[in-house]
């Protein structure tokens, strides 16, 4: 019984978790921090392919920072890599950017005000859930499930609540006093196999 309650309960953990993560990745943070999802496996075996990264803009960036930035012409795909080389471009530091598992740097040079934040740190493997969260089955599963669970755990309390009742009564009922004195106020108990009475406990 204890090695399920340590699974249910770190089951409803983990559930919110997700749950934190998953808000986090739609909705802003105070303090500017952002929840990415790594998507690729470029910066394995630094980070993990489906981990969770969570980033904050930086004032100053240098060679060796973990930096992530919006992929080329899209707002909403992003790219997590390495800063391996800092260049002057039009008056301005250009960043030369790689991932860690690629042979090659990538092709684009990204500025400043393209940096989305530094990587302070992972979660590895949390990404798979929360992407699958955030489909519309996801989503039910991950509200369905622990409120099945609930369900089922407060209907077996209020099943064994009732049996401990009915175990009660049943005792008290079979081994009633009886009072053989009056004057001294004395009592015995009946004896079981002469008075008990028949009664099924279910």
């Amino acid at each position: 019984m204890k090695i399920l309650k340590i699974f249910y309960y770190l089951f409803f953990i983990c559930i919110a978790v997700i749950i934190v993560l998953l808000i986090a990745s739609a909705f802003p943070i105070p303090g500017n921090y952002k929840v990415m999802i790594v998507q690729s496996g470029s910066m394995e075996p630094t980070i993990k392919t489906g981990a969770v990264v969570v980033v904050k803009p930086r004032v100053e960036y240098k060679v060796g920072d973990i930096v992530t930035f919006n992929q080329e012409g899209s707002s909403k795909k992003t790219v997590t890599h390495r800063i391996v080389e800092m260049r002057e471009k039009d008056g301005a530091v250009a960043f030369v950017t790689k991932g860690d598992a690629n042979n090659g740097t990538d092709q684009r040079e990204i500025k400043k005000q393209e940096i989305l934040g530094k990587m302070l740190f992972d979660v590895p493997y949390v990404g798979y859930a929360i992407a699958a969260a955030k489909t519309p089955y996801g989503f039910m599963a991950l509200i369905v499930f622990p409120a099945l669970i609930i369900i089922f755990d407060e209907i077996k309390k209020i099943r064994d609540e009732i049996r401990k009742s009915k175990q009660k009564k049943f005792e008290s009922e079979r081994f009633d006093p009886v009072e053989i004195e009056p004057e001294r106020k004395e009592f015995v108990r009946r004896e079981p196999e002469k008075y008990a009475r028949k009664t099924k406990i279910i």
